[in-house]
């Protein structure tokens, strides 16, 4: 690609250390269909997200740059709170990887979802009501991503619709992107 005419990571995006750091881009390459990309921090593209159906879809799929998908992620029916599942490719259709639910409490307004990996439990952590930026946090309460509005070195904030997205080195980022889609979709941002 020698014309890039979508917003890219700068190679020089501070991260702290061992984080690895993206950049979401709240749009798809496929035009009239929603979903995101996401750029590593050379400007690369990735993972894409293509959501076919209208926002906050049923089903969308996290693929490769080459379109092999990673991960399936439904919506389940007749749930009154929110609750989607992610399917890796080649894996169990009938035992979900992931599990996300949307948490509803008026005494913990920030946490906003509860994600079961296995026996491992996460939760994502809004950052302010008003804030898209959220956490992604494990039992013990670490941060293992954040994603927060993109600003460049020069201090400009980029539109809403550019999120940076900073992942620990321990995590499956096709995972994190995966959860990170499963938020947009819950606020029908894909």
């Amino acid at each position: 690609m020698a014309n890039k005419v979508h917003p890219q990571a700068s190679v020089s995006d501070p991260s702290p250390a061992g984080r690895q750091t993206f950049t979401v881009w709240m749009k798809s390459l496929v035009c009239h269909t929603n979903g995101c990309t996401v750029f590593d921090s050379k400007g690369d593209i990735v993972y894409r997200v293509e959501n076919y159906d209208s926002k906050g879809g049923c089903e969308v799929q996290l693929m490769d740059l080459q379109g092999n998908i990673l991960y399936s992620i439904l919506s389940k029916k007749l749930q009154i709170f929110g609750c989607w599942n992610g399917y890796r490719v080649g894996t169990n259709k009938e035992q979900p990887c992931f599990t996300v639910k949307k948490c509803y409490s008026i005494v913990r307004r920030e946490i906003a979802c509860q994600v079961t990996v296995g026996f491992n439990t996460y939760w994502i952590v809004r950052l302010g009501l008003k804030n898209q930026g959220f956490k992604i946090l494990n039992i013990s309460g670490d941060i293992v991503a954040e994603v927060k509005q993109k600003q460049v070195s020069s201090g400009v904030v980029l539109g809403e619709d550019v999120l940076a997205l900073e992942v620990e080195p321990c995590m499956d980022h096709s995972l994190i992107v995966a959860l990170v889609t499963v938020y947009g979709l819950i606020n029908r941002r894909l």
